[in-house]
């Protein structure tokens, strides 16, 4: 959350970030897996065994409260330009996408993987209880297992239902704290950027080898739990020096911006296309929390996040070209915004959300969810409704591209109600 969120809304902010030599001292004493993180965008992968063959899934969170409602606007519901009387984006702006849908124009860049069918959007779509605190809504969207004790992240028990892997089993790049999602025994292992990543305090080879060396030697003898911290630690960095030699550049078709957010996506692309055995990347864009100041059609901060984010997308599926048939992006937020805007030109904390998917296995063109309206009996204490839940597109995900089989572990007495939005892999 950057200070701009956290001013509008009173939220407090994260606590401070260890030194990454003190996190890579807690990490391998504790046996969780060797951690190096600084202060930043928060950026995380995690790999599976060299047996994977499913689709790497990237997981981009945007955090403070996603407005699906002005990014995918009902053109057939008449309550949202009465509710949204000020900040409405004007139909005849928007882009159309069915008789019931048109996307905001900053998404403009997106509009070709709708028409060829690898974009789709699921409304209406989120936790079945509402919950408006940010830290913990997104608490329980990334524990997913609501109504039980498991305190384990989905991502982390998806990684468990596999054999252990390599080194880059589980990375977080760039967060003073792993995500909820990844709590639980897998290790892990953070870093800023692809770049940047190398063991504390050693600027030189020969200072590399001589960490290398003190880590293998103090470990020698020691039991597995706490000896595999250290090899992990030292097959990353290894893993991580061999990727900076080779260095890394988008093909001519990809335009990254020159953002966080741009960064971060292209060091997915680049680990993705080196074969390292990625399976999840997850990747934060924060400052969605729009209480004021959201801006119009023609400009302003709404207009200007989401033109980032449908520019990043574009160039990171250039940049992977034929590769995105076996890659899935999916965003996720904490919640949606009240439907309702306020009195200083924003929404506040909400309920229903939308979520957006890309790659070549998803069926685009199509907008997914059953959509509850906004009439005021539709509503839920003035919010969107949720007629999805969000597990529902995230268990499908699993099962069609990612060849899970029971998930019964994963998302506990999850009802199946799949809604179609994925082409199982061949």
């Amino acid at each position: 959350m950057t200070e701009h969120e956290a001013s509008e809304c009173g939220c407090e902010h994260s606590s401070p970030g260890m030194s990454r030599r003190a996190l890579l001292q807690r990490a391998a004493a504790l046996g969780t897996g060797a951690t190096l993180a600084t202060q930043g965008l928060a950026t995380k992968y995690a790999f599976a065994s060299d047996g994977y063959h499913g689709d790497v899934v990237v997981v981009l969170s945007l955090r403070g409260g996603f407005d699906g409602l002005q990014a995918f606007v009902p053109t057939a519901d008449p309550r949202y330009r009465a509710l949204r009387p000020t900040v409405a984006i004007p139909e005849s702006r928007l882009l159309g996408l069915d008789n019931n849908f048109g996307m905001h124009p900053a998404l403009e860049p997106l509009l070709k993987y709708w028409k060829n069918g690898t974009l789709g959007v699921v409304n209406a779509v989120g936790m079945a209880k509402p919950n408006r605190s940010h830290f913990a809504a997104m608490g329980e969207i990334e524990r997913a297992a609501p109504g039980s004790t498991i305190r384990s992240g989905w991502l982390d028990r998806v990684l468990g239902l596999r054999s252990s892997g390599g080194a880059y089993r589980g990375v977080q790049v760039g967060a003073n704290r792993p995500p909820v999602s990844f709590g639980g025994g897998t290790p892990e292992l953070s870093f800023l950027s692809v770049d940047s990543f190398t063991l504390s305090k050693s600027p030189t080879a020969a200072d590399r080898n001589a960490w290398r060396a003190a880590l293998m030697g103090m470990n020698d003898d020691a039991p597995a739990l706490m000896a595999a911290p250290a090899r992990m630690a030292v097959s990353a960095v290894n893993t991580a020096a061999d990727l900076q030699r080779g260095g890394y550049r988008p093909r001519d078709a990809a335009s990254y911006p020159h953002t966080e957010l741009g960064t971060a996506m292209k060091d997915v692309a680049h680990l993705i296309k080196s074969n390292v055995g990625l399976q999840v990347a997850c990747v934060d864009f924060g400052d969605w929390d729009m209480h004021s100041g959201m801006g119009t059609v023609g400009g302003g901060w709404l207009r200007s996040h989401l033109s980032q984010l449908a520019k990043t997308l574009d160039a990171f599926a250039s940049d992977l070209g034929s590769t995105m048939g076996r890659v899935t992006v999916i965003t996720l937020s904490e919640f949606g915004r009240r439907v309702k805007e306020n009195g200083s030109g924003g929404t506040d904390h909400g309920h229903g959300q939308a979520v957006m998917l890309l790659g070549g296995g998803v069926k685009g063109g199509q907008v997914y969810g059953q959509w509850p309206g906004l009439a005021d009996a539709a509503l839920v204490d003035g919010d969107l409704a949720v007629t999805t839940d969000y597990r529902n597109v995230l268990a499908e995900l699993l099962e069609k591209r990612c060849g899970a089989g029971s998930l019964s572990t994963v998302f506990p007495d999850l009802t199946a109600d799949r809604l179609g939005a994925f082409r199982a892999r061949a």
